[in-house]
């Protein structure tokens, strides 16, 4: 009897890899990783290098792959996609985040195939609307993302639910709007990595940590307010969808709770041993007028679907990242 099969694209990346991490505990599966995995020097192969990958797949050969696997297949976890909130070519964030995966979600549909992918919180703009995952076609296209990659997330909720209503969605499909991930396996993502991850060379070296100024009345210097979200609670909602096949939709993935980047830094500070000290720099104009202020899950869907698991909080999880794995020589989950 063959083994179950999950294929994870972007499963070398920092989500990703923390997903073959967790869904690779299941001796009866095997976990297939679609991704490019960079230069030697690179730490993406490293992210994944101390779990039973069953397969490496490039994404330019992932649907002759799936063409020739799919009937081995018991779900597609679609991590891959243009991350970056400032990537200039609108054009390259369009064929990675929504013709691609509008591709996929199809073969899925026409194959019956179970899908999980990568949404954003990026797809809620400024907040002016909220944090509520509707599901409802009206409220998905009133979202207003406030840069292009939080716009092509938002592009391929709403072909999703289109295509759910029109009874063309795989037998199970379900995206995922992350909150702000942080966590081991991130060291390969530059400007985009986590804040904690940003600045723990300058906890370790005794230096002050720099922060983006405020720009908005309502939020102090270092108030402004994120839904941070430790990457093994988000590993764990989606092996949770991986076993239950009847759990479809749209769902928030944070913590559902707000704090502030002080308190994230204040965070570092304490799981070092060192006493924080605090800068706080001019954020960059180009940034300025497209920054969230405030995020902050919702839950209810999420937990009415049946998900009982609970969240790290802030402190603890900075404390397991920095002392598991920041300040250590291998800091690869």
């Amino acid at each position: 009897m063959s083994a179950r099969i999950v294929l994870v694209t972007g499963g070398a990346g920092f989500i990703g890899s923390n997903l073959v991490a967790r869904l690779a505990e299941d001796p009866g599966r095997d976990v297939v990783v679609c991704d490019w995995l960079g230069d030697a020097d690179e730490a993406r192969w490293r992210n994944i290098a101390k779990h039973p990958v069953a397969d490496v797949v490039f994404p330019e050969q992932m649907f002759d792959w799936l063409g020739r696997r799919w009937h081995d297949l018991e779900a597609v976890v679609h991590m891959g996609a243009i991350s970056s909130t400032t990537e200039p070519d609108v054009d390259k964030v369009i064929r990675n985040n929504f013709l691609l995966p509008r591709d996929l979600f199809r073969f899925c549909a026409e194959n019956r195939r179970r899908l999980i992918y990568a949404s954003s919180a990026a797809t809620y703009g400024d907040g002016a609307l909220g944090f509520d995952d509707d599901n409802d076609p009206a409220a998905l296209a009133a979202l207003r993302p406030l840069n292009a990659y939080g716009w092509s997330k938002a592009l391929f909720d709403q072909f999703a639910v289109r295509e759910a209503a029109r009874d063309l969605a795989p037998p199970q499909w379900a995206g995922l709007k992350f909150f702000n991930v942080y966590g081991p396996n991130e060291g390969h993502k530059g400007t985009m990595k986590s804040v904690a991850a940003q600045i723990w060379p300058d906890v370790l070296a005794g230096r002050p940590v720099r922060l983006f100024k405020s720009y908005h009345p309502d939020y102090p210097d270092g108030g402004q307010l994120r839904d941070f979200v430790y990457v093994r609670d988000a590993a764990d909602v989606v092996e949770w969808l991986v076993s239950r096949p009847d759990v479809s939709g749209i769902f928030n993935l944070g913590s559902g709770r707000a704090r502030s980047f002080k308190d994230l830094a204040e965070g570092v500070f304490a799981a070092a041993g060192v006493v924080p000290r605090i800068e706080y720099i001019d954020m960059p104009e180009a940034l300025q007028g497209r920054y969230q202020y405030h995020t902050e899950a919702r839950l209810e869907r999420l937990r009415a679907a049946g998900y009982e698991g609970q969240f790290t909080g802030l402190e603890d999880g900075v404390a397991d990242y920095v002392k598991g794995y920041l300040s250590q020589p291998d800091p690869y989950r």
